[in-house]
């Protein structure tokens, strides 16, 4: 019989969280949704894009991955090792005046997250454009991989990125 890995499971329950509130509660709109199997390398991505349905300026991405080790060590049931998924938040929105823009979602993202490890905010720009406007990534990454064992916590991380965007959209306006 077949037994589902713990990307597998963490996928599944993101999805049910995220889909809740996309089609019965109606607070998000998904907008993509990437499942991968990478067969050069034999890793799995997944992603679920979504915006605020009363903020789309902003949007939210929940990105999981498990690398060829890591699912083999899972699947090979290998001593000493814990099943486990890398997890990355990202967060798209456009700004105007970076320098002021920028330090305020830094602060917004440590007053929420508070993070370890600090977040990422990588500015581009469409050359030859006739308005100059940046796009800013701005990307959480985490010190430890996530097991199944976090399963409890995917309600408050949706919790976070839906008060996150909230803030980011406010910083649009």
């Amino acid at each position: 019989m077949f037994d589902p890995t713990v990307f597998e499971n963490l996928k599944v329950a993101f999805e049910n969280r995220l889909y809740d509130l996309d089609t019965l509660d109606r607070k998000i709109d998904i907008t993509n949704r990437i499942d991968r199997l990478d067969m050069a390398v034999m890793s799995r991505e997944f992603a679920l894009q979504f915006k605020l349905t009363e903020r789309p300026e902003v949007s939210a991405e929940i990105q999981l991955t498990a690398s060829l080790k890591e699912l083999a060590a899972e699947i090979l049931e290998l001593k000493g090792e814990t099943p486990a998924c890398a997890l990355r938040l990202r967060f798209h929105m456009q700004v105007r005046n970076i320098d002021e823009q920028c330090r305020e979602v830094e602060q917004i993202m440590k007053r929420i997250w508070e993070p370890e490890l600090a977040p990422t905010q990588t500015i581009s720009y469409l050359f030859g454009a006739d308005e100059l406007i940046f796009s800013n990534v701005i990307e959480l990454n985490f010190n430890r991989k996530i097991s199944e064992e976090q399963m409890d916590d995917i309600p408050d991380l949706v919790k976070h990125m839906l008060q996150t965007l909230k803030k980011l959209g406010e910083l649009t306006t």
